[in-house]
């Protein structure tokens, strides 16, 4: 794709969206943001995300839904309609209780600090939500005393959950990026880097097993869920989840 940071909206999205969910009989669960944030910077005015809760909301479906924007806290309404109706949850992806650190390593997206606060105002609107604590990247955010300030701030949010991975994934392009930026924010990091993942795909931090022990203790500590089935399951159990019938 040319000029790939160029966000676009697609045409027609929402009448595309309409048709679909009017087409269908079984009322599933729609997932947005997976591969691209449903929260950009244009959200704020042309509220393609929003109309797209609104539809969401009216033909009856369920949501999941990851960002990094506190932007979501202005949809709540709908949020509410949604998981009153059927269920939802919120996944904000927060890698670091570091603001500075956060504004080095996501430029693009608000600080840790107002993610968590989105966080909190989601759960005071009786919302399932939590934490994607995602890329952990090696020798940047990967201490273990990050980790715990992480989680405990999370707790203070009433975070009902948090997922982590322990490392990144590099395809080819956007490998040559990341070692580019790496040369800028941390000289010397690229070459430790190369000598040690070579040209892996997944790159997991050298403390991973560490660090998980230690922030499924932490999990523990405040009760937050970390494992993916209790994770789903609070989430199935959360308000408006219909059990779904045999015929």
């Amino acid at each position: 794709i040319d000029n790939f940071p160029k966000v676009r909206g697609k045409a027609q999205a929402l009448a595309i969206l309409e048709q679909e969910l009017r087409c269908k009989q079984r009322k599933g669960v729609i997932g947005l943001g997976a591969m691209s944030d449903s929260y950009n910077p244009m959200e704020a005015e042309q509220h393609l995300t929003r109309d797209a809760l609104a539809l969401i909301a009216r033909y009856g479906f369920g949501l999941s839904v990851e960002t990094k924007s506190d932007l979501i806290v202005r949809d709540i309404d709908y949020l509410q309609r949604i998981s009153a109706n059927h269920s939802a949850i919120i996944k904000l992806t927060i890698t670091t209780a570091d603001d500075d650190l956060a504004q080095r390593i996501e430029p693009g997206a608000p600080s840790s600090s107002r993610r968590l606060q989105a966080l909190g105002e989601l759960r005071q609107a009786g919302l399932y939500a939590g934490v994607l604590m995602m890329p952990i990247l090696p020798w940047v955010n990967d201490a273990p005393e990050a980790i715990c300030r992480l989680v405990q701030l999370a707790h203070e949010q009433d975070a009902q959950f948090i997922y982590p991975m322990w490392g990144l994934t590099l395809r080819d392009r956007q490998r040559w990026y990341f070692y580019e930026q790496l040369d800028r924010l941390f000289p010397g990091l690229r070459q430790k880097y190369q000598a040690y993942f070579g040209s892996q795909y997944v790159c997991i931090s050298p403390k991973s097993s560490a660090l998980q022990a230690l922030f499924e203790e932490q999990c523990r500590r405040w009760q937050i869920r970390w494992k993916m089935a209790d994770i789903i399951a609070g989430y199935r159990r959360s308000p408006g989840t219909r059990q779904l019938e045999l015929f």
